[in-house]
């Protein structure tokens, strides 16, 4: 299906490695050029090396730290032209109320919920000024199911969702989509890594992992490249009449009893 995106420009946060790196394929497949942002400068030169080789974009990259306020104003000078905007940066660790000190709790909130609530801010200035622009915030289900050892993450989450509908519900005034995506479990090396550590406390061996893969829906994870693709066709005008909206892409996991 050819969504149309030839030539528009898209700026990803946090695409050096998982969703992000997933959805800068993706994107670069349909003909974006690329503003890629993340910490891990070699991971991101990677992608510049061989996308435009690949498809024939533009790509620029910036290693940079989004939990940094004044850096969210550089990027938004320097990508200031970006179509779309795919709030991806950052995680929020598991953990219980007694777990989570604050300062842990407010360091993952400045990258992921104030990195989001501001960077939208910085663009959809410069999209209203223009008529046009999509902001894809890219959040995590867990904000659907409130859960007492994911209380930083459920809380954040949360937020972010209330966020997304509340700016895009009014953002069509605008000419601007904001909507979002709730990824359940997806495989990136996180989630593996989170698994492992599962596995060596649960079942004797970081190695049995694979174990608790299996009651998850469909016997496995969410592969990075479903939520790319979703991406793509929210950014794209197929889908143009989407704002204010949530899309959870989790095979029901919200819905059942916990996994892991």
């Amino acid at each position: 299906m050819d969504l149309n995106l030839g030539g528009r420009k898209a700026l990803i946060t946090g695409a050096s490695k998982g969703i992000g790196r997933a959805i800068a394929k993706q994107l670069a497949e349909e003909g974006c050029d690329l503003y890629l942002a993340a910490r891990t400068e070699s991971e991101l030169q990677e992608l510049k090396d061989t996308l435009p080789k690949a498809h024939g974009v533009g790509v620029e990259i910036f290693a940079i730290d989004l939990s940094v306020s004044d850096n969210l104003q550089i990027l938004a000078d320097a990508c200031g032209d970006a179509d779309i905007l795919i709030n991806n940066a950052g995680g929020i660790p598991n953990g219980t109320i007694e777990e989570v000190d604050e300062a842990r709790w407010r360091a993952t909130w400045d990258l992921k919920v104030f990195g989001y609530i501001n960077l939208t801010r910085h663009f959809y200035t410069k999209m209203k000024a223009r008529r046009s622009g999509v902001i894809i915030n890219i959040i995590g289900n867990g904000g659907e199911r409130p859960a007492a050892n994911y209380v930083a993450g459920s809380t954040g989450n949360a937020a972010l969702m209330a966020f997304t509908r509340a700016v895009g519900g009014d953002s069509p005034a605008d000419g601007i989509r904001v909507l979002a995506i709730n990824p359940g479990p997806v495989l990136t090396d996180r989630l593996e890594g989170l698994l492992r550590k599962s596995a060596a406390d649960r079942l004797g061996g970081a190695e049995k992992w694979e174990e608790l893969v299996a009651p998850m829906p469909f016997g496995r994870a969410g592969t990075v490249e479903e939520i790319a693709t979703m991406a793509a066709f929210l950014a794209s005008d197929l889908s143009a009449y989407t704002s204010g909206t949530v899309i959870t892409i989790d095979a029901g996991w919200v819905y059942r009893g916990p996994l892991m």
